[in-house]
C-alpha cells in the first residue's frame, strides 16, 4: 500500500529525516521499506541540486521523496516540488496566516498561486500535458510543522486552513519554547503535544512527530499519530554500528 493509500486509510507511515548527501544511501534506506524519508534541507548540508538526485532516489526504491524546506518561503517550497518531491514540510509555522502563505506557495490555482514552470522535473521537463500537471501536482503534501508556544495559542485556527495534509510537533523546538530545553518528554511538552494531536484527530487531519528511540515511537502510535518520523539516517547507521560493536566485543 502506497504512502498516500496509508494516511488516508489512517494507518501509520514511517520514515526518517535524511542529512546524508549521497544518492545511494537514501536508496538503500528505501529499499528497507520505509514509506517516506524526509531531505532535510533546514538543518542538512545539501542545496536544491543533490537534493534532486536525492529525490531520484527515493522514486527508485519506491519511497515517497519529503523534502523539509529551509523556511517558508516561494523559491523554496516551489524549487522543491519542481525537482519532483511529492511533499514539502515547512517549519516554524506558529500562525493561521503563515499556514496560508505555505499553501499558496505550494498549489498552483485555483488552491493556491505557486509559481508556474513547466519545464522542470516534475513536469518531465515540460513532456507532461500542462493541465494534467498542475491538476496532479495540487496532490502533493503539504507538512507544517508547529514547534513554538505561539503555535500552541493558534492551533484552532492554524487546522483550519484548507490544504494542509499533515501537522507535525517538533518535539524540540516545543521543549525549548517551554523553558525545558531538550526534555522532549517534559510533562509538559506531552501534555501539549497531545492536545494538538487531539485537535487534529477531531478535524481529520494527521498528525506528524519526530522520535528517536523505538519506546516513545511506539507510545505515540499508540495516542494516533500516523505520521512518525524516526530518528536520522546518519544516527541509525551509527546506532547500528554500535550495536554490532558492542555484540562482537562483549565477550559472549
Amino acid at each position: 500500500m502506497s504512502f498516500k493509500e496509508k494516511l488516508k486509510n489512517k494507518e501509520v507511515v514511517i520514515g526518517p529525516f535524511s542529512k546524508t548527501s549521497d544518492a545511494g544511501m537514501i536508496e538503500a534506506m528505501g529499499y528497507s521499506g520505509f514509506d517516506f524519508i524526509i531531505i532535510d534541507l533546514e538543518h542538512g548540508p545539501n542545496d536544491i541540486l543533490n537534493a534532486q538526485n536525492l529525490v531520484r532516489a527515493a522514486e527508485i526504491s519506491n519511497t515517497f521523496p519529503i523534502i523539509r524546506v529551509a523556511e517558508n518561503g516561494p523559491t523554496e517550497i516551489g524549487k522543491a516540488l519542481d525537482i519532483g518531491a511529492k511533499g514539502v514540510q515547512v517549519p516554524q509555522i506558529t500562525n493561521a496566516d503563515e499556514a496560508k502563505q505555505a499553501v499558496q506557495y505550494a498549489k498552483f490555482a485555483p488552491l493556491g498561486m505557486r509559481g508556474v514552470c513547466r519545464f522542470v522535473r516534475s513536469a518531465a521537463y515540460s513532456n507532461t500535458d500542462r493541465f494534467e500537471y498542475f491538476k496532479s501536482a495540487n496532490d502533493n503534501y503539504l507538512i507544517l510543522q508547529l514547534e513554538g508556544a505561539e503555535a500552541i495559542q493558534n492551533v484552532d485556527e492554524i487546522i483550519e486552513v484548507e490544504g494542509v495534509d499533515v501537522i507535525f510537533i517538533g518535539p524540540y523546538d516545543l521543549s525549548q519554547a517551554l523553558g525545558v530545553s531538550g526534555q522532549i518528554n517534559h510533562p509538559l511538552v506531552l501534555e501539549k503535544m497531545k492536545v494538538i494531536i487531539d485537535k487534529c484527530r477531531t478535524k481529520g487531519l494527521a498528525t506528524g512527530v519526530f522520535t528517536d528511540n523505538l519506546k516513545d515511537a511506539k507510545s505515540w502510535i499508540k495516542l494516533g499519530v500516523n505520521y512518525i518520523s524516526y530518528s536520522v539516517d546518519v544516527g541509525i547507521i551509527q546506532e547500528a554500528s554500535k550495536a554490532i560493536l558492542q555484540e562482537l566485543t562483549s565477550g559472549d
